[in-house]
């Protein structure tokens, strides 16, 4: 049976014996007996699931609702708890309604204290249409047009698995395991969702990746300056937002919006609402810097300090350009705590040669420009009077909490910008202190209860256990975001000139040995959707010269997807017994067990099964499941494993019946253990302290292979970056950027009609860009960037500033790839240059672009 899915919006989907699913949700009819089998196009017809019952489900005292009517009509109604598994980092708690062994509807945390709940925000709360999908992929499917057409054909799963196993038995045989490489993926988050590493370990291992897409310039570069320890998703390098609640009296949020990019009740948008009523009710101030008036500041507008996009940088030295000026620096600290703030403290290869910060920051070293605020003004567009005021809020706070967001390093210059913020609270001495920051984002859990699937059984100390999985035997690895360059040309790939990591010095001049042969996606839409430059990717992939596999496991048809020669249906977390931690949550842990709330769809599986008949083809079942565990067997075995660290936790008998255990977490002072005691507690650095200047990225400066006119700068230093300030031609006179959307976590959700109808994917103009161009709220552009072109509604609005317009990230790509090109579905990513940053290899151009409008003719 041949499977066309070209449209995936409009018209008919031909995935179930051959006839249409359905033209539409609402139109549709469906028989029990189709349902249950899997076309799986309305959950529960009797209770109107995707007809008259809400978008967002009913609460508990709907009793006149549908939901509650159908209970009536259908029998037993049951609970089953279960998480929301999308990256926004919140994991808020779920508690599906079954009716008939189908979900009707849901409802959220309602546990215990009101001040303490895990509460879905209304995006999370919209699952339901995604569980329930028309879109649902149900079998599996092997690609039968051009790679990216979207056509397939139906296939059984013994085809399927047999042919992923020959396939990786092939790139084994011809290339070696690392010519295997598992893709970028955060479209699924669960302690048991994802044994691919497991799976890949036991037939010899893949090449892996370092650092992601979140963090992954700051990833980079932040080791250099506060020691290899360093980690983005910890609470020894941040403080905590309830840390600033209880005692800071300035709370500064550099490209930081908790209410767009952590929203739930699990997540940093209630701490930080907490925060601003105790900041601010007691004599303090918030500020907000950033482009867009953004929806964590929108209520609150004089908190907002607009900024031209890209040149925090530039703010942050004439900030400290102020410090020294007025005498607010402590020296103190800096002389006792840092490395490279003036001559008396640089290391003794960079002695007098002007090369400390305080010599970039004065004019009287590297440029020979004095970061005043004049000099800043034109920049950032911020007025250099404002400059000023800011810089005397900070130096009059007793307890500044300095904390941006992953959006400033998500920039061609993120590199440098990252540790240019923090400089801000170091310059001041103002770290690991009551109500301080250290200038990285908020800070995340310390305790995580429960682990998901070993990657490789290993002891206590590390050393491999004796018929276990052994861990993966290819020790080095790449940077996440240099997958489509090791696809095109791997083997020239290097630490110089790619960033290859390889402890073990077993690579030649640190040379990768193979292209990558065989990529591996699981719950991911990062070959296209979320990676830059797509079309630039599509032609790569699409290139039948090179000896390339696709595997993709979704649930729905991603962008990313089309690219697959065997795609897999996945069954969602809410199907099958599932258990997850908390996520980036800041205020509590906590761990949820629960489920299965309905049947998967169609011959849908959870990929633990599938695996294991993978490993099963490739003699490695045994070792694989470790003796014959099964799925549910794992998740026991796990939570048991967990409540062995934490006895507190409750029985595995007790958490099945209650589902749900959480726990406050005590605020946090990022490097208060260093403040503390240097001596005793010094950072991963070579000097054992903060380093402002690096002797290390001054090396790899000069002996990097670095592209024309980059640098890695040994200070914090502004440095445009590519399509950044000063950029803009009279061909692409704007600039643009992206940014998180409240209807998606990243490209999760992005494909529910409901939700792209109550938030738009529009482009956000200012009126005077608008008007120059002669475009009005609600009319269709398009917007051409050097590296694509695409097709979006505009939203003209004084919440931007001049001269930069923004696209909401994470929109489904839609365009005719054998055509012109031109996207429909306003992605981002179609802009955005495929260009790796200079340290990181990262993904600087998300944010780094430049553009033009124009009004499309009707």
């Amino acid at each position: 049976m041949r499977v066309g899915i070209r449209r995936r919006f409009r018209g008919t989907i031909e995935i179930y014996e051959g006839e249409s699913m359905g033209k539409s949700a609402d139109t549709h009819e469906f028989t029990r007996r189709n349902f249950v089998k899997g076309s799986f196009a309305g959950a529960v017809a009797a209770a109107g699931v995707l007809g008259s019952a809400s978008m967002y489900g009913c609460s508990s005292g709907c009793s006149s609702t549908a939901a509650t009517d159908a209970s009536e009509a259908a029998g037993e109604e049951t609970i089953a708890w279960s998480q929301c598994n999308v990256n926004c980092g919140g994991n808020c708690i779920f508690q599906w309604h079954s009716i008939d062994g189908k979900v009707a509807y849901m409802e959220t945390d309602n546990i215990g204290d009101a001040e303490f709940q895990s509460r879905a925000c209304l995006r999370g709360r919209s699952m339901r249409r995604w569980l329930n999908s028309p879109e649902r992929i149900l079998y599996p499917m092997k690609r039968t047009g051009k790679r990216g057409s979207g056509e397939f054909e139906q296939i059984s799963w013994d085809e399927a698995i047999q042919t992923i196993a020959d396939k990786l038995k092939y790139t084994i045989d011809a290339y070696g395991n690392d010519a295997i490489h598992v893709i970028y993926a955060t479209g699924m988050y669960s302690a048991t969702g994802n044994p691919s590493a497991r799976l890949l370990n036991s037939i010899g291992g893949f090449l892996a990746r370092h650092y992601d897409y979140s963090t992954n310039q700051l990833s980079a570069a932040m080791p250099y300056m506060f020691g290899t320890q360093f980690s983005p998703y910890d609470n020894v390098h941040a403080s905590s937002f309830s840390e600033a609640e209880a005692n800071s009296d300035l709370v500064v949020l550099w490209g930081n919006s908790p209410a767009e990019t952590r929203m739930g009740g699990a997540n940093a948008c209630w701490d930080f609402a907490r925060v601003r009523e105790a900041v601010v009710g007691r004599g303090g101030k918030i500020v907000n810097i950033d482009y867009r008036l953004n929806e964590t500041s929108s209520g609150h507008p004089d908190e907002w300090l607009p900024i031209c996009n890209g040149t925090d940088a530039a703010l942050a030295s004439a900030l400290a350009h102020e410090f020294i000026k007025d005498g607010a620096v402590d020296e103190d600290f800096l002389h006792a705590y840092c490395v490279g703030y003036d001559e008396e403290t640089m290391p003794e290869s960079a002695q007098g040669q002007n090369r400390s910060y305080k010599d970039y920051i004065m004019g009287t070293g590297y440029d020979m420009v004095e970061k005043t605020p004049e000099w800043a003004a034109p920049i950032t567009q911020i007025p250099a009077d404002t400059i000023r005021a800011l810089a005397a809020d900070l130096e009059a706070a007793e307890a500044p909490f300095v904390a941006q967001g992953w959006g400033p390093q998500r920039h061609s210059n993120g590199e440098d910008t990252t540790r240019a913020i923090c400089m801000v609270p170091i310059l001041l001495g103002k770290i690991g202190l009551p109500g301080t920051n250290t200038g990285q984002r908020e800070a995340e859990p310390p305790v995580y209860l429960v682990k998901g699937f070993p990657a490789a059984d290993v002891d206590a100390s590390g050393a491999p256990i004796e018929g276990g999985v052994a861990p993966n035997a290819v020790k080095w690895t790449i940077p996440c975001y240099e997958w489509l360059n090791a696809v095109d040309h791997g083997h020239k790939m290097s630490t110089v000139n790619a960033g290859v990591k390889d402890p073990t010095g077993a690579l030649p001049d640190g040379m990768l040995k193979n292209d990558v042969h065989f990529i591996w996606n699981y719950a991911g839409n990062c070959i296209t959707n979320q990676h830059g430059g797509i079309n630039a990717v599509h032609e790569t992939l699409t290139d039948e010269s090179k000896d390339l596999f696709i595997l993709t496991w979704d649930t729905v048809m991603t962008d990313s997807a089309k690219y697959a020669d065997i795609l897999l249906p996945d069954a969602m977390r809410s199907e099958q017994l599932n258990m997850q931690t908390q996520g980036y949550s800041e205020y509590y842990t906590g761990v949820v067990v629960g489920g299965p709330a309905q049947q998967a769809p169609g011959e849908c599986r959870s990929s633990y099964d599938v695996m294991t008949d993978i490993a099963d083809k490739m003699g490695t079942k045994d070792v694989f499941t470790k003796g014959g565990m099964t799925h549910d067997d794992w998740v026991k075995s796990l939570y048991e494993a967990g409540r062995e660290a934490h006895p507190e936790m409750p029985t595995w008998d007790e958490i099945r019946e209650q589902g749900v255990y959480k726990v406050k977490c005590d605020p946090s002072i990022g490097l208060k253990a260093f403040r503390d005691d240097p001596s005793a507690n010094p950072l991963g650095t070579p000097s054992g302290k903060i380093e402002i200047y690096s002797e290390q990225l001054a090396d790899l400066n000069e002996t990097w292979e670095l592209k024309e006119g980059e640098s890695i700068n040994p200070i914090p230093v502004f440095y445009p970056g590519y399509e950044g300030y000063g950029s803009v031609t009279d061909e692409y006179p704007l600039y643009c950027t992206g940014f998180h959307h409240k209807s998606r976590t990243h490209s999760s959700f992005g494909f529910i009609r409901e939700l792209e109808q109550v938030a738009r994917q529009q482009l956000w103009i200012n009126p005077a860009d608008a008007k120059a161009r002669g475009i009005a709220h609600g009319d269709m552009v398009q917007v051409k960037s050097p590296s694509g072109v695409i097709r979006i509604e505009a939203k003209v609005t004084s919440r931007i500033i001049p001269g930069t317009i923004a696209v909401p990230q994470g929109s489904w790509h839609k365009a005719n790839m054998e055509g012109d090109k031109v996207d429909e579905g306003g992605c981002v990513n179609t802009l955005t240059a495929y260009r790796p940053t200079p340290l990181a290899h990262g993904n600087g151009q998300s944010d780094s672009i430049i553009a033009e409008v124009t009004k499309v003719k009707a």
